[in-house]
């Protein structure tokens, strides 16, 4: 932003510090009048013929700012996403253990991302791949929902499966609830 004699123009439109328009003037003159009342003169509209400054206390401005930012990124949620690798011919009990971490991922509010590898001549039956996370997809289907289907990358098969939104993630519910203290009366 050109605060004060950062201002290159020769004339501004000069509004107050209540929103009340001053008029067109000369730059020099709008810096006058914002120098007499101790505050700044800030471009508020730079692509305006022509441009309109305002008369503000800009350190004030920019820490308001600097807050409202902090704010906005406190209340964005970051969401990972983990990956779970498999073989088309999983064993039974193996395939159980990785479901069991998907599972997890799921309730703790990240993607997954389930990755298929076929090694040598296995690409020729990338079938049993899809079989495969079509077995996941429906196993866990209350827990999660399907946001990019079963395809192929290369010699990998690769399936996203977001948390669902009805789902209260446990980390979240167990940072809410205050620890629970025994107090002790005197009698």
């Amino acid at each position: 932003m050109q605060v004060n004699e950062g201002i290159r123009a020769r004339e501004v439109r000069l509004v107050d510090v209540n929103g009340q328009q001053l008029g067109i003037m000369p730059t020099r003159e709008a810096l006058r009048i914002a120098r007499e009342r101790q505050l700044d003169l800030v471009v508020v509209a730079p692509s305006a013929k022509p441009p309109v400054c305002r008369i503000m206390d800009y350190g004030k401005y920019k820490y308001e700012q600097s807050k409202r930012e902090k704010e906005a990124r406190k209340k964005q949620k970051v969401i990972t996403v983990k990956e779970v690798r498999l073989r088309p011919n999983i064993d039974k009990h193996d395939l159980e253990v990785k479901l069991r971490s998907i599972r997890r991922f799921l309730a703790d509010g990240d993607k997954v991302k389930i990755t298929v590898r076929f090694r040598g001549r296995q690409i020729a039956y990338t079938d049993a791949g899809q079989e495969l996370l079509d077995a996941i997809a429906a196993e866990i289907k209350e827990l999660g929902t399907v946001e990019k289907g079963a395809r192929v990358e290369g010699k990998q098969m690769i399936m996203i499966i977001a948390p669902r939104p009805d789902n209260k993630p446990e980390k979240q519910a167990e940072k809410k609830q205050p620890p629970q203290q025994e107090k002790e009366g005197v009698q």
